[in-house]
């Protein structure tokens, strides 16, 4: 890095930190909130501070506002999205026992415990330490969850190897920081809080300031790309020759966050940069990570993702440097293409006799509410049959290792819990996914998760109204521009714009390989169905064979969508 480089507050926090320590230790100990440095200190730690603005307005007994009342969300790591029975299990109980009752799978494969107040906090992230889980790098500047296709296919070594990568790859960038240990995982006694007593341990891959922003990581296959390869910073593409990978196709620089109103921020699609053996990978991938390291921008985190390295220096130069610090040259990437997705959802064998079954978890919220009791129904069919789970980028849940003789009694479980199955859901509901936004997020402007469903009712209205109920169409919400449900990329994208308003994106694709446009700004949410059905009447009455909505819209273009859809 430049002797000049002038460095954003968060670069000079992380720069005295002591290793993402700060005064995390001291301030635990307090009722009081995290200040405003400790606040993003917590995030490499795998935690948010928030509060619930649903109870921003509540009143004290003598009628005054109680003001902000701060909760905590709590993420836990699950490379490839693997988890056992008891890892479950016990995030279920956590859930109970910490946070607000319910759990949420994540758009990476991960789980979030919410509404966990501070008294609890040190517990909840020790109780998903004793699951043999971590919440470290769980958030913040440095990698984030490695995610990989978690298709339980057990006569394809193909899935297996992807899945024993992403967990490679997960432990050998993590931090080597002892905060996280200190702070989390030792009794009061224990705590280290003396800053005279800090001994820095190596950061070989990090260094002193970590990474200048968040940098995720994705391996996919040709022919299922279901965690969206081309939005994260790296994605490595398997090639498979005999069942076997033979190496990947090496993508960088895709990211989804931006910023409206700053002209300089912008969504990006990875692009491949190269070859790669097996054998190669982690190497390669760390060399990825420490250009971005030394390159990235200090200054500005608003353009501070790998994907404004790339668009400023260009890919020919970031391929040098990363064959520079890697040590050798690397080959052209090979001629191989994104050309399908899977959602995993409803009964497959898996290749060894057994099967699994993939349940669509709406908006990934596992709860009990009314008839759907899909936390307790859950439980049950973990605790009678003990097999090991699978989390989707989709936010749902994969059954693995069912014996077929007990595939009546897991769908009857199902029924009794009012979980529906894959023939009793629509592809368009399968295929959506939100972000949590409202009441919880900081960022938000406006709603995701408790607004998408209502929209996927009215959705479901007009296409059974069109006699297309049966298309795959793919509806990504968020309840802010950052990007977390990936909603640039598919076939509908749904982005809060302001309160109670969105913009709507048309020319994605359900295989995540293209960006949508803008097709209409500023739609109240109780519009935004209405606003879609004259493009989806204009597909139904002039699409080719074959051809899906997302692919409709981008062959048309907006200026034609808006002529004739209306």
């Amino acid at each position: 890095m430049s002797e000049e480089l002038k460095l954003s507050k968060i670069e000079i926090l992380k720069e005295n930190s002591h290793q993402l320590r700060g005064t995390l230790a001291e301030e635990l100990k307090t009722e009081a909130a995290f200040c405003a440095d400790s606040e993003q200190l917590l995030k490499p730690h795998g935690i948010y501070q928030q509060d619930d603005r649903d109870h921003r307005k509540d009143k004290k007994e003598d009628g005054t506002a109680k003001g902000k009342q701060y909760i905590f969300m709590v993420r836990s790591a699950v490379p490839g999205g693997k988890v056992t029975t008891k890892q479950f299990l016990d995030h279920l109980d956590l859930c109970d026992k910490y946070g607000n009752g319910t759990l949420r799978v994540t758009t990476r494969q991960g789980f979030q415990l919410h509404g966990v107040i501070k008294s609890n906090l040190k517990a909840a992230v020790q109780g998903i330490n004793d699951t043999l889980l971590t919440t470290l790098a769980a958030c913040g500047d440095v990698k984030r969850n490695v995610m990989a296709c978690p298709a339980p296919i057990k006569n394809n070594p193909a899935h297996n190897q992807m899945q024993a990568l992403a967990i490679e790859l997960a432990e050998h960038l993590k931090p080597r920081t002892t905060a996280y240990h200190e702070i989390w995982l030792t009794d009061d006694n224990g705590e280290r809080t003396n800053v005279a007593e800090f001994k820095p341990v190596e950061e070989p891959i990090y260094g002193k300031l970590y990474l200048p922003r968040k940098f995720k990581i994705a391996l996919a296959l040709p022919e299922d790309n279901c965690i969206d390869l081309y939005t994260n910073d790296l994605g490595l593409l398997a090639i498979v020759e005999d069942n076997q990978v033979v190496g990947y196709n090496v993508l960088v620089g895709g990211g989804m966050g931006k910023t409206p109103s700053a002209e300089k921020t912008f969504v990006a699609l990875a692009k491949p940069m190269a070859f790669v053996r097996p054998e190669q990978v982690v190497a390669v991938s760390e060399a990825i990570v420490k250009v971005q390291r030394d390159f990235g921008n200090r200054e500005d985190r608003k353009i501070a993702r790998l994907k404004y390295l790339i668009h400023n220096r260009g890919l020919e130069w970031f391929k040098e440097k990363v064959e520079e610090y890697y040590g050798q040259p690397l080959p052209a990437p090979r001629d191989v293409e994104v050309t399908d997705v899977d959602d995993h959802i409803g009964w497959f064998e898996q290749g060894d006799g057994k099967l699994f079954l993939g349940i669509n978890i709406e908006c990934g919220r596992i709860k009990d509410e009314g008839d759907l009791r899909i936390k307790t129904g859950l439980r049950a069919i973990l605790n009678k049959y003990g097999m090991e789970t699978r989390l989707t980028a989709l936010q749902s849940v994969i059954l693995c290792d069912i014996d077929p003789a007990d595939r009546a009694d897991i769908s009857r479980m199902l029924a009794e819990h009012g979980i529906k199955q894959d023939h009793e859901l629509t592809l368009l509901r399968r295929y959506s996914i939100a972000c949590p936004a409202f009441p919880t997020c900081g960022l938000s402007i406006t709603e995701s998760e408790r607004a998408l469903p209502g929209i996927i009712d009215h959705l479901e209205v007009e296409m059974a109204r069109l006699g297309i109920g049966s298309d795959r169409i793919s509806v990504h919400m968020t309840g802010c521009p950052n990007g977390c449900a990936r909603p640039y990329t598919p076939d509908i994208g749904l982005v809060g714009k302001a309160f109670g308003k969105y913009t709507i994106f048309l020319g994605g694709n359900v295989q995540g390989t293209r960006l949508a446009f803008i097709y209409k700004d500023m739609i109240p949410e109780a519009e935004v169905a209405s606003a879609v059905a004259p493009a989806l009447n204009y597909y139904k009455a002039n699409r080719q064979s074959g051809e899906s909505f997302g692919d409709f819209c981008h062959r048309k273009g907006l200026e034609d969508l808006l002529q004739h859809a209306s």
